[in-house]
């Protein structure tokens, strides 16, 4: 697959964050960064209305300050299989787990290595025949509090609850620890959700569960042109295993 070249916003960020500032990219996490949501790639019709895409411009970002070329880049929640794309146009492995069958079925037709994204379920992570990685690099699917559908299985199942959410976010993200090269980052892009007047702190609940199995070096704030859930902006979470 051809490479695109990496785009002005992100060379732009790369000043900002390292001359402008006279920082290295180990302290990406105390910026603040605006970026634009969009991705290039039109979702066929059938998917329109679950379009929740990570802009590639903060994927280029991530995976350019936290590996090189060949390293292993792993999407536990891969959705339309974005991370995994623009890892690949990167030269970077792109590896992910997605539950939804159509649209696994979907980015397989996309993906240089369609094999590299699996059909399954992330809480069972250990199970699936996936390499160490160097970047967990994933945006969760959202729930709020008072929400009852499951996330993990694609909001099919009701019955299910917050704490179940932030529980299994712990099981997982401990998963994801075992499989992380000693070096090696996870981010998270998540952000608090206000709905009915009423505000779940989703990113910082997520952020205190994963800070159990993995040392949390700090958040970027993000702002964004449009985003939703009540807020212009959401939080890259940075977390190590050191």
């Amino acid at each position: 697959m051809k490479r695109r070249g990496q785009s002005a916003l992100t060379e732009q960020l790369r000043y900002s964050n390292k001359a402008h500032r006279g920082v290295g990219s180990e302290e990406v996490v105390q910026t603040w960064m605006q970026f634009t949501k969009g991705n290039k790639t039109v979702l066929p019709s059938r998917f329109r209305h679950e379009d929740v895409r990570l802009s590639e411009n903060l994927l280029e970002f991530f995976i350019e300050t936290f590996t090189e070329k060949g390293q292993v880049v792993f999407d536990p929640f891969a959705g339309f299989g974005t991370t995994l794309l623009v890892a690949e146009e990167m030269d970077r492995v792109g590896y992910g787990i997605e539950y939804s069958k159509p649209k696994v079925d979907y980015v397989h037709g996309l993906l240089a290595y369609p094999e590299h994204l699996i059909h399954g379920d992330s809480r069972n992570l250990l199970d699936y025949d996936l390499p160490a990685f160097d970047l967990c690099l994933t945006s969760p699917p959202y729930t709020n509090e008072m929400d009852n559908e499951n996330p993990f299985v694609d909001y099919r199942q009701k019955g299910f609850d917050y704490p179940s959410y932030l529980q299994g976010m712990h099981n997982i993200f401990s998963q994801v620890a075992q499989k992380l090269n000693p070096s090696g980052h996870v981010v998270i892009e998540a952000a608090n959700l206000k709905k009915q007047g009423h505000v779940t702190t989703l990113a910082w609940d997520i952020a205190r569960e994963v800070s159990k199995v993995l040392h949390f070096e700090g958040e970027t704030m993000i702002g964004w042109d449009k985003y939703g859930y009540g807020y212009n902006h959401s939080y890259g979470l940075v977390f190590s295993k050191a």
